[in-house]
């Protein structure tokens, strides 16, 4: 939100820098984001004077060209070459003199300097008016006033404007300070407590009168929840023109485009006031008669940017006694607003519905300055008093009379909120005292009328523009941004409780996972439960009926939740190697939202995504790419980190993985791991190999138990390796060799590894070697060569006989 220093300097008097300015909005919650100064005129002028032409004599080398001697107030008038046609002696003109700057249409400066044109020097230039930035005229030099005095600033005739515009960073709640009034009460509280006591001025409508009734238009509200409040004034007899420069330049300063003196006005008191306000054409209101009702189902409607939209049976509607003139507080349409020949309005000031407006602008794709403040909420109380400032100022700059009286339909009074605020837990929750008469001065500066004093506290009245302060500790949060969170002191000694809990922690398992995967390399990212429709096409398994849909989605791209953990963890890796970051491993702990029927629920998952090289490039190592078994080792450590063991490996269906495996836990699958289809990586931009482990997160933690922590002593005998190549069945896995083996012994067989395979040439066909190393301890003695090779001879008897092995 663009808010102007000038503008905020008209309700309320401060002699402050616009930078101190800036940090009292930003320490009362109003973030100031950033400043820029605005210039009515690109340049300010500077540099620019009024100049007399002397003399105006034929350039001797040039048909176009004329010599002229111009007097700025010096004591030597200044030769310059012009070639514009009306140039004439005893003209009054704008003289850019030596080192002045001027500006481009395109914004692009340069400078003036001393030159020669054709052999003549000229000492400076005429200026046209787009020269100078003061319109678009380019067919002769920019002539003056005759009676404007000799080496006068051109920006003192011309009242250029110079102003500091703030961004501001409006947080959502802060509907009331969504226009230069309402940040001008902010500052005036915050000024209080700096110790000043400036006025807070409002714009006078005492004004304001009816000249005629000539032109009355009658108001009918059909939908009074939709419409609390509705005003209406006709103005007869208005010249449809453009702005004042002190208007144009207002709306200007803060991104807006002048466009004609009755919208301008109504954009002016809106940003001013923070109250929207919509002008029709009086003439084109059809039996003189405005219906405010919703609209039927899929009336056609064209709005004012020529586009025609079907509406939908809740959108609350301004009619005439035929169609809709507009969608109410969102859209102006595009046959009943202020044109070049409108003479006659009717001039509207409503409070419409929050929750209606937001509805309705999101189900249009329409953002407009008008629906930004209607469904955040304004002020219900001020809809008359702006339609009477909005009325006075159009009579003032466009002419005409005011023809009726001010219609006001407003059956039921949106009433202030009523709140009992404790001293003690003011204390409580700031963690200081805050002396009574202060924190009443801090209410009333905010307009909260104290209505009774006691020794516990106060009653209160919240005025109804403010909407989001409804409790006693929403007060208290008033009370301390006001107060000001710097002044709070800080305490010296710092409590805290400790819990002995012997229950298990879903949070401190999820970290102590967290800990682990970043210890191996990776990086936690969090992704955007929203998903796009078109992903789901990409998997069978996520059935497009499961999907929960957003009734009012963001975009298309964020319309439904997400079943999958998948595609959100793709956008992130293609971000990422969008931005030269091939070597990538990730994980989220992120939930999965499904709709059976009529139920709907979430669950937990752990999510991995790796793409790329283990390790980053090296002059001393060869690169080396993750792979399925990397993926799978990985998948094991965590298992083993939270004491899950003896999952059982089987294939998986899920189609989104071109290789892929499970790990279950009885007939559940713990987790599905694998490489992702090359086509789904496509469908993100990703060209090279993905590879992603999906845990069911909800199952593996209701498995883990809490195990305590066994320690034992590191032992003094030696551990024996010995090695097999067996020759097996192409079918046979290294888990079934593996399983044997740990039932065959339990004691003094301490690990089983797999350290090659081998297949081709030399070996029968459907076989295939592996060399499979056991290591052997016992932690009571040394093994004796008759112990170890009767273990050795015992396990190759059991597989032989189970899996049909051979000794190569």
């Amino acid at each position: 939100m663009k808010i102007s220093y000038n503008w905020i300097k008209q309700y309320v008097n401060t002699e402050w820098s616009p930078e101190k300015t800036s940090e009292l909005l930003t320490d009362l919650g109003l973030e100031v984001e950033g400043t820029e100064v605005f210039q009515s005129v690109k340049g300010g002028l500077e540099g620019i004077v009024v100049g007399e032409v002397l003399d105006c004599t034929q350039h001797p080398n040039a048909d176009r060209l004329k010599l002229t001697s111009v007097n700025v107030g010096d004591n030597e008038p200044l030769k310059i070459v012009c070639g514009a046609p009306n140039v004439a002696k005893g003209q009054k003109v704008a003289v850019a003199t030596i080192g002045a700057t001027l500006y481009t249409a395109e914004g692009e400066l340069w400078k003036i300097k001393k030159g020669k044109i054709r052999g003549e020097e000229s000492h400076g230039m005429l200026c046209a008016e787009d020269e100078l930035g003061l319109g678009t005229g380019h067919e002769g030099i920019l002539v003056l006033d005759n009676d404007l005095k000799v080496g006068t600033a051109l920006s003192d005739y011309f009242e250029v404007e110079d102003d500091i515009v703030f961004e501001i960073g409006l947080t959502p709640n802060r509907a009331d300070a969504m226009s230069h009034f309402g940040t001008a009460r902010d500052l005036r509280a915050g000024l209080i407590q700096n110790g000043l006591n400036p006025e807070l001025m409002s714009p006078s409508v005492s004004g304001f009168h009816v000249n005629s009734r000539t032109l009355k238009i009658d108001i009918d509200v059909k939908d009074k929840i939709k419409a609390p409040r509705y005003c209406g004034v006709t103005i007869s007899g208005v010249k449809v023109d453009n702005s004042p420069t002190w208007l144009q330049n207002k709306l200007k300063a803060i991104g807006l485009v002048p466009i004609n003196n009755i919208v301008d006005i109504t954009n002016f008191v809106l940003h001013g006031l923070g109250q929207p306000l919509h002008a029709f054409d009086a003439d084109k209101i059809t039996d003189k008669k405005v219906i405010v009702r919703t609209a039927h189902k899929n009336e056609k409607f064209t709005t004012l940017d020529n586009v025609e939209r079907k509406l939908h049976q809740d959108d609350l509607v301004i009619c005439n006694s035929k169609q809709p003139m507009c969608i109410a507080g969102v859209f102006g349409g595009l046959n009943s607003g202020i044109s070049t020949t409108t003479t006659n309005i009717f001039l509207e000031s409503a409070y419409f519905d929050p929750v209606s407006i937001r509805k309705t602008a999101k189900r249009h794709g329409l953002s407009t300055d008008a629906s930004f403040r209607f469904e955040r909420g304004i002020d219900p109380n001020i809809t008359k008093y702006a339609l009477k400032y909005a009325a006075l100022l159009i009579t003032e700059i466009a002419g005409g009379e005011i023809s009726s009286d001010i219609r006001d339909e407003y059956p039921s009074k949106i009433e202030d909120t009523q709140v009992l605020l404790s001293y003690k837990n003011i204390t409580n929750i700031i963690g200081q005292e805050i002396p009574k008469e202060t924190i009443k001065q801090i209410l009333t500066s905010l307009e909260i009328k104290v209505n009774s004093v006691t020794e516990a506290g106060l009653g209160l009245t919240i005025p109804a523009y403010r909407n989001d302060v409804q409790r006693e500790i929403d007060v208290i949060e008033e009370i301390l941004r006001v107060y000001g969170y710097n002044t709070i002191e800080f305490t010296n000694k710092l409590n805290a409780s400790i819990s002995n809990s012997t229950k298990k922690e879903q949070h401190l398992v999820e970290n102590k996972i967290a800990d682990h995967l970043v210890s191996l390399g990776f990086y936690e990212i969090m992704t955007n439960s929203l998903t796009a429709e078109k992903h789901i096409g990409l998997s069978s398994e996520l059935a497009e009926d499961n999907y929960v849909k957003i009734l009012n989605p963001l975009s298309n791209d964020l319309s439904l939740l997400r079943r999958s953990v998948l595609f959100s963890g793709l956008e992130a890796l293609a971000f990422n190697l969008n931005r030269q970051q091939a070597n990538l491993k990730m994980f989220e702990f992120a939930k999965t939202y499904h709709r059976f029927d009529d139920k709907r629920e979430e669950f937990k998952h752990l999510g991995l995504f790796m793409s790329g090289s283990k390790t980053t490039e090296s002059w001393t190592t060869s690169p080396s790419s993750i792979d399925f078994f990397y993926l799978k080792g990985i998948i094991s450590s965590i298992f083993e980190k939270i004491g899950l063991k003896n999952l059982k490996a089987k294939p998986t269906k899920n189609d989104v993985f071109e290789e892929s495996l499970a790990l279950a836990i009885g007939k559940t699958n713990a987790v599905e791991f694998g490489i992702v289809k090359q086509s789904i990586c496509k469908a993100f931009g990703i060209e090279q190999q993905v590879l992603f482990a999906d845990f069911n997160w909800d199952l593996v933690f209701s498995c883990i138990k809490s195990n305590k922590v066994k320690f034992k002593p590191i032992s003094k005998f030696p551990e024996v390796r010995r090695d097999f190549a067996l020759l097996i069945n192409e079918d046979i896995t290294f888990d079934t060799i593996y399983q044997i083996a740990k039932k065959t012994d339990s004691k003094i067989l301490t690990d089983i590894n797999l350290f090659d395979v081998y297949k081709g040439k030399n070996l029968p066909e459907g076989k295939k070697s592996y060399a499979v190393s056991f290591m052997l301890k016992d932690d009571s003695k040394t093994l004796t060569d008759k112990q170890i090779d009767k273990l050795m001879s015992k396990l190759l008897k059991k597989f032989e006989s189970e899996i049909g092995a051979v000794l190569r």
